[in-house]
């Protein structure tokens, strides 16, 4: 019920033309993932097909998720127990992180405050998107240390 609620909340905003804040209210569910290094060569760290959320809370926090799909599951039930291998392959093909939002429209970009994070180094950091919104569809890209990263989500039902 919640969740239907924020979602109409959001799309009531989009229709009456409210702030870019209102617009990223609700959850989004991925739908792609790429990266674009210096040369020009796409890829897909996630994938062709991701999948993941993304959380804008009225109150300011976020929060976001993207994996890989078919991750092989641990041969231990014990997560302290996992091997070297392992753990290698969960963390290429996960990402996660939340924190509080901020947006700068006059900028064109969304700002991830991150308190939390799968990779530490985000950790105390902000993490600026510019965004775009198509319909239910936002588009967030950002400058990162492998390349152009572009994110694609769709607004959930």
């Amino acid at each position: 019920m919640m969740r239907q609620l924020i979602v109409l909340m959001a799309l009531a905003a989009t229709v009456r033309g409210e702030s870019v804040r209102e617009k990223l209210l609700g959850i989004w569910e991925l739908t792609g993932y790429d990266l674009r290094a210096a040369d020009g060569k796409v890829t897909y760290p996630f994938g062709q097909t991701p999948v993941g959320r993304i959380a804008y809370l009225a109150g300011g926090q976020m929060d976001a998720q993207l994996m890989r799909p078919g991750l092989a599951k641990f041969v231990s039930e014990n997560r302290y127990l996992v091997q070297p291998a392992e753990a290698v392959a969960a963390i290429k093909g996960y990402m996660g992180y939340f924190g509080t939002f901020t947006v700068d429209e006059a900028r064109g970009v969304v700002i991830h405050h991150v308190e939390g994070a799968s990779f530490p180094n985000y950790v105390g950091t902000d993490q600026v998107r510019k965004y775009r919104f198509e319909g239910d569809r936002l588009t967030l890209e950002a400058d990162t240390a492998a390349g152009q990263a572009r994110v694609c989500w769709k607004r959930a039902r």
